[in-house]
């Protein structure tokens, strides 16, 4: 449930930020005519989200085990890569997200303003698409439905009551350090999301090493306990690991949170204004000969 929350606060924020600058611009701008157009893009975006979900819960009854297996691992793996591209790209537009929109607004913003469908769909449309992905994956992993889904849905409640006071003007946020810190825990999420996804296609038969155990910590660690649900629920840990899925995790965790931790640094520090220059050295007095 926590880390759905994180999931559904993440995702719904940047989603709650969109439609806030989406609106607020063309309200400064005094083009209310266009705001039931904003709204039909997020509504369709939205339907997009909730569609893909339906499709990957439903769709996969009736098939054999090798192939839910099978496409519960290449989803994983693809959910891992689709929020490791959002952290990363969050990290780097945090900053100019209300300039980036605004200027897809004035392109589109002709007429009627039909092209404004298209900017909200699109820009809503890809945070729904990867917490569908997502949090099906998160499902699959931890095996249960209410507690993940309610904990996604608790975490969108609340990012748009967040982004509601921020529209309002009651509410501020450090918006680059709110991406970074849950940027870093996503990336450890992810990290167990893919480890998971390398176990479906190993019990598919398509990767080798099922079998072959990196460690068996099950007796320290039941999976039936309080701790090894919550270590389960957001780390996706499995106290069963095998090598491949013990390699995957690693090669993904340390270099991706290294060059996160590194790009997130390197962002800080060009963003500190320049140092006022210094006074120019003045010159000492001529000094003046007293007869």
């Amino acid at each position: 449930m926590l880390a759905n929350y994180l999931i559904g606060l993440r995702e719904g924020l940047e989603a709650a930020l969109i439609v806030t600058i989406l609106i607020a611009y063309v309200v400064k701008i005094n083009r209310r005519d266009v705001l039931p157009r904003i709204w039909l893009g997020v509504g369709l975006a939205v339907l997009l989200a909730l569609s893909i979900g339906a499709l990957l819960t439903y769709g996969t009854y009736g098939l054999s085990f090798t192939a839910r297996e099978t496409i519960g691992g290449v989803l994983s793996i693809a959910a891992t890569g689709l929020v490791t591209w959002m952290v990363f790209w969050m990290l780097r537009t945090a900053r100019d997200l209300k300039g980036h929109l605004q200027g897809n607004i004035d392109k589109h913003l002709v007429g009627a303003g039909l092209g404004l469908v298209l900017v909200a769909f699109l820009a809503v449309g890809r945070e729904g698409i990867e917490t569908a992905l997502f949090l099906w994956a998160a499902v699959q992993a931890t095996g249960a439905t209410t507690m993940p889904l309610l904990g996604a849905f608790l975490g969108i409640v609340t990012a748009i009551g967040l982004g509601a006071l921020i529209y309002a003007g009651m509410l501020k946020i450090n918006l680059s350090k709110f991406f970074t810190y849950t940027g870093a825990i996503l990336i450890v999420v992810a990290a167990g999301v893919l480890s998971y996804g390398v176990h479906d296609l190993q019990e598919a038969g398509i990767l080798p090493g099922l079998n072959a155990l990196a460690f068996n910590v099950s007796a320290a660690v039941p999976p039936d306990s309080w701790y090894g649900t919550l270590l389960k629920g957001t780390l996706n840990f499995s106290p069963a690991t095998t090598w491949f899925e013990m390699f995957a995790w690693l090669a993904y965790t340390v270099p991706t949170l290294t060059l996160f931790i590194t790009k997130s640094r390197r962002g800080r520090t060009s963003a500190r204004p320049a140092p006022a220059p210094a006074a120019p050295f003045a010159p000492a007095p001529t000094p003046v000969a007293v007869r």
